[in-house]
């Protein structure tokens, strides 16, 4: 899609989680590229914190390509975490 789309494209995603007061449920929804975004800030802090790295390489997903996971159990995994989040954050939105 490239960066141009993907920009655009979660910037409508968050315009519209504003105008619907939202944000909560977009952060669940989106929670796989919270998670990839918080590794990677994670890894750069505690690097210059410390010298030390949390995870072998970041983000996250080559961390666990490092420790030996093909990629398509890393993607099918991800895949599968991304249907459970997205499932939690439409279950929420009848809470309201």
């Amino acid at each position: 899609m490239g960066d141009t789309g993907s920009l655009g494209l979660g910037g409508l995603l968050g315009v519209v989680a504003v105008a619907t007061k939202h944000e909560i449920v977009l952060a669940i929804v989106g929670g796989l590229f919270v998670i990839e975004a918080l590794s990677v800030i994670i890894q750069v802090f505690v690097y210059k914190r410390t010298g030390r790295r949390v995870f072998l390489m970041a983000p996250i997903h080559h961390h666990f390509e490092k420790l030996g996971w093909t990629e398509p159990q890393v993607v099918i995994r991800f895949w599968i975490i991304s249907v459970v989040l997205a499932l939690i954050g439409l279950s929420t939105l009848k809470l309201r």
